[in-house]
């Protein structure tokens, strides 16, 4: 066998491991030693020379890439990766790529997989896919990398966790100090401070504000006078402090108003 035919050989059998489409980038990682740009532009040229591969070049919307000449040619490979960008744009959200293979009508998750990984329309962390604007997949700042973090821990973080977790992180770029983390967790309006240095997400149902303004909107809301045990447990869901804290606002503001033993009403205006 020569040496042209034994590249195509391997090549192609590296492809049905990859749902029969890959990067080069992706092929070189697991063909050449270290992975330069001149090794990925030789693999691009034996690919070119390869009856059974098919490639397809890099401009603005492709990543260069290779796949098996039996289930592509070009034509269909470019039209096989606009059907799983429509179907993400469809979907409206980051999702799995199994979902992503459902609206787009494809039973093979892995060769959707390995398709959206030709565009350069999409990103993908976390085992989630998205068009490569949405943050959740392509966190372009310290400010989304925070939202893919507590999105992703699902409930309250403290700041100097979610550095930790940024440091720990699959991101591109994780050397962040925690007074950088900080700054961005006052700023931006889709954190809510909950606690001591703790932060929540906003779309969690938390507001802005002090343990004062969330005893008063609980208030409001009962329409009635609270025993103050039945403040601080409703105050608790929104606000990670002491018992002693909630106590003492009650007992300290002017806006609260003890009606009977141990319970509080809002005060007239």
């Amino acid at each position: 066998m020569g040496a042209l035919a034994q590249v195509e050989t391997t090549l192609a059998e590296l492809l049905k491991t990859t749902g029969e489409a890959a990067r080069i980038t992706e092929l070189g990682a697991k063909l050449t030693k270290e992975n330069t740009r001149v090794d990925q532009s030789r693999l691009t040229f034996l690919s070119k020379l390869c009856p059974s591969v098919v490639t397809i070049d890099e401009n603005d919307f492709y990543y260069q890439g290779a796949a098996v000449a039996t289930s592509y040619d070009d034509k269909k490979l470019k039209k096989q990766v606009e059907t799983v960008v429509a179907a993400v744009k469809a979907i409206g959200e980051p999702t799995s790529i199994e979902k992503i293979a459902v609206e787009a009508k494809e039973e093979n998750a892995e060769k959707v997989r390995a398709v959206a990984s030709l565009s350069k329309q999409l990103a993908t962390l976390n085992k989630r896919w998205g068009l490569i604007k949405w943050p959740m997949v392509n966190p372009k700042n310290i400010r989304d990398k925070i939202y893919v973090i507590l999105f992703e821990n699902g409930k309250h973080m403290h700041f100097s966790e979610i550095a930790e977790s940024i440091k720990g992180s699959d991101f591109k770029r994780k050397d962040v100090t925690m007074q950088a983390i900080h700054n961005e967790l006052i700023k931006d309006g889709r954190f809510v401070l909950v606690g001591r240095g703790i932060y929540a997400l906003k779309e969690w149902g938390y507001k802005k504000g002090t343990v004062a303004d969330v005893i008063t909107e609980v208030l409001k809301k009962a329409n009635e006078p609270l025993h103050r045990d039945e403040i601080v447990k409703r105050v608790l869901k929104d606000r990670y402090v002491k018992e002693t804290t909630i106590l003492l606002n009650l007992q300290g503001k002017a806006q609260f108003k003890r009606v009977a033993k141990a319970t509080y009403t809002l005060a007239e205006a």
